[in-house]
C-alpha cells in the first residue's frame, strides 16, 4: 500500500521549497520518494519531477486557446486533469511503491470551494493511496492578527473541504524571530488556544476594527474557529534535519506509515528509528530554538558543519562562503552519513 502527501497551500508558503527538501530528507532515510507535479504553472520544478502534468496541458496553452487569465487558466487545467484521470492513473501505476509527494497549485480557490482537486484526491485514493493533506502557510502570519485569523479561517475550510487526514504547517518557521517579537508564545498560535486574548490586539491593529460592526464579526468568527475545534499547527524549517525529523512523524502518524510502510521487512535503521517515535522537537523547543536563542544555536549549528568539514577533510569556509583553495579539493571525501537538506537555488 503506498503513501503519499497533498501538499496545498497559498503562493509564497514553500510548497515546492518543501517538496524539494521532504524528497532529499525521504532519500537520505532510505525511503524511496517521488514527486508529482500537479501546478501547470510552474515549468521550472528545483526537484526531479517523476510525473509532471504540464504533459498533459499546460497553463499558457490553456491561455492562448481559452482565453482565460492565469488564474481561470489553472483551474481549467485541473478540471481537464480530473476528466483525464487515466493519465494520471498510468503514470502513478508506472512509481509502483514509492513514497509520493504532490506538488499542487497555490489558487486556494482548489483547495477551499472548487472540486476538481479534491475530485483527483479521492481518485488518487481508489488506487489504495493513504493520503495525508498537508497544508502549508507562510509563519509570516503570526505577526499580524488580522493576518492569524484569515489563516485559521483558509485551514478551516481547506480541512473541511479536503475531508482527508490533514495537517496544517507553519512554514519558514525560521525567520520568524526577524519580524520582531509577538505578543504571545508560540504555542498560542499552533495549538489555537483562546482567542479571546487576541481581539485586543486586532483592535489596536487597526482603528477600523475597533468599531462595534466588525467587533461582532471578529467575536462571530473566533466563537466559529473554536467552535470547531480542528484547527492546529506544526511548524517547519526546512533546511534543518530535526524540524524535517519532527513534521515527518507527524505525517507518518497522520497517514499510518508509523504503522507499517510499504518497505516492511527491508527498513533502513533511519526508518525503523522514525517509527519508533525518535525524539522530535517539542512546541516548547521551537520556540527556544527559533526565537528565545536562535543567535545561540546558529552560532551552535555553525561550530558543528565546521567541525563535520574539518573531519571530512573540507577546506574551511572564507568570510565570504566561499571555500579557501586546499589541495584538498582533489581528495576524494568519506560520504557524509548525515541527514542534509538543502534548498536549491
Amino acid at each position: 500500500m503506498p503513501f503519499a502527501q497533498l501538499i496545498i497551500g497559498p503562493p509564497g508558503s514553500g510548497k515546492s521549497t518543501y517538496c524539494d527538501g521532504m524528497q532529499q530528507f525521504l532519500s537520505a532515510i532510505g525511503r524511496k520518494c517521488s514527486v508529482v507535479n500537479l501546478d501547470p504553472a510552474n515549468d521550472r520544478t528545483s526537484y526531479p519531477c517523476a510525473l509532471d502534468m504540464r504533459d498533459l496541458v499546460t497553463l499558457e496553452e490553456i491561455m492562448v486557446e481559452e482565453e482565460l487569465g492565469p488564474n481561470g487558466g489553472v483551474l481549467y487545467a485541473l478540471e481537464e486533469l480530473e476528466h483525464n484521470g487515466e493519465w494520471l492513473e498510468k503514470g502513478l501505476k508506472g512509481l509502483g511503491e514509492d513514497y509520493v509527494l504532490f506538488d499542487c497549485p497555490g489558487q486556494v480557490e482548489l483547495f477551499t470551494h472548487h472540486s476538481s482537486l479534491r475530485n483527483i484526491f479521492f481518485r488518487i485514493q481508489k488506487l489504495g493511496y493513504r493520503l495525508v493533506a498537508l497544508h502549508l502557510t507562510d509563519s509570516y502570519c503570526l505577526t499580524q492578527p488580522s493576518l492569524y485569523i484569515s489563516t485559521l479561517l483558509l485551514s478551516l475550510r481547506a480541512m473541511l473541504q479536503m475531508d482527508l487526514p490533514h495537517l496544517n504547517v507553519m512554514t519558514k518557521i525560521d525567520k520568524l524571530a526577524s519580524y520582531g517579537p509577538l505578543p504571545f508564545n508560540l504555542d498560542f498560535y499552533t495549538e489555537v488556544q483562546d482567542l479571546s486574548y487576541l481581539l485586543p490586539h486586532l483592535a489596536s491593529e487597526n482603528a477600523v476594527m475597533r468599531h462595534p460592526k466588525f467587533q461582532g464579526l471578529n467575536n462571530a468568527v473566533v466563537e466559529l474557529v473554536e467552535d470547531f475545534g480542528l484547527v492546529g499547527f506544526e511548524t517547519l524549517a526546512v533546511e534543518d534535519k530535526k524540524s524535517m525529523m519532527t513534521l515527518l512523524q507527524a505525517v507518518d502518524r497522520a497517514g499510518g506509515y508509523a504503522f507499517g510502510g510499504a518497505e516492511g521487512a527491508n527498513d533502513t535503521v533511519w526508518q525503523v528509528a522514525m517509527r519508533e517515535g525518535m525524539k522530535g522537537m517539542t512546541i516548547h523547543d521551537v520556540q527556544e530554538r527559533w526565537i528565545d536563542r536562535k543567535e545561540e544555536f546558529d552560532e551552535l549549528d555553525a561550530k558543528e558543519r565546521e567541525e563535520e568539514a574539518r573531519a571530512l577533510g573540507m577546506p574551511p569556509l572564507t568570510e565570504d562562503g566561499g571555500k579557501e583553495d586546499s589541495d584538498a579539493e582533489e581528495m576524494s571525501l568519506v560520504p557524509d552519513s548525515g541527514v542534509k537538506v538543502l534548498r536549491r537555488s
